[in-house]
């Protein structure tokens, strides 16, 4: 991976879910609001008042939901990621498997 987030921005893979269980394409205006990503990378954390970082909550390999319009997309080589600060995170999905 060539991109390093600083602070408490995060660097996350979008999981591909434009397919049905059917195996029906699903159009842009009938996808949740809400999207599930891989996060990839992770910054040092949360600056605090003294100086120190707070760690950040989610960590490299879990998987995430966050709204569809937040983030920044960044494109390395041929990969496609988008650049998410913490915040934006509302979830992590404990044990969920991941659909690439």
């Amino acid at each position: 991976m060539d991109v390093r987030p600083l602070a408490d921005n995060v660097v996350v893979e979008v999981l591909n879910q434009e397919t049905t269980v059917a195996g029906i394409v699903l159009p842009d205006t009938a996808k949740d609001q809400l999207q599930k990503a891989r996060v990839v990378a992770v910054g040092s954390g949360h600056l605090l008042e003294n100086g120190a970082r707070a760690a950040l909550e989610v960590a490299a390999d879990d998987v995430v939901l966050f709204e569809a319009q937040r983030g920044t997309k960044v494109r390395v080589g041929s990969n496609e990621y988008l650049l998410l600060r913490e915040s934006d995170i509302l979830a992590v999905l404990n044990g969920a498997p991941v659909l690439a």
